[in-house]
């Protein structure tokens, strides 16, 4: 499944009882349809975003930045402090693509490959001149 929407807070990296370390980020998905009325109703959905691959990446996942996520979505719910109900969706994110300029999605790739190669990912740099 993908997904389009803005992060709604930086992300932040996670260390697990198992050394294993998750970015988690928050994202809105933004939408609009007409009902019967023909007024336009505007619809934000939220998702809270885990992605395992490299903890790299959080670095880039900042607050408003829009990006693409492929990933799958999951449910949960729990009762909060106040006994009531509550759900929530969560979306287990495999492939992240940040739009908004070329340079930051090659960026992306690269850290993600270096990952997978054993490379690190400090020597990606901007080569812009200004």
């Amino acid at each position: 499944m993908n997904i389009t929407g803005r992060l709604t807070r930086n992300a932040e990296v996670r260390i697990l009882s198992n050394e294993k370390q998750v970015v988690n980020f928050s994202v809105a998905v933004n939408d609009s349809y007409r009902n019967k009325q023909g007024e336009r109703v505007e619809q934000t959905t939220y998702f809270d975003c885990a992605y395992w691959i490299t903890p790299n990446v959080a670095i880039l996942l900042t607050k408003g930045t829009l990006v693409e996520l492929i990933g799958r979505v999951s449910t949960r719910a729990w009762v909060n402090k106040e006994g009531e109900p509550r759900a929530g969706l969560n979306f287990h994110t495999s492939q992240i693509k940040l739009h908004g300029g070329s340079r930051r999605a090659e960026t992306v790739q690269a850290i993600e490959q270096s990952e997978n190669s054993g490379f690190t990912a400090q020597g990606i740099e901007d080569d812009l001149p200004f």
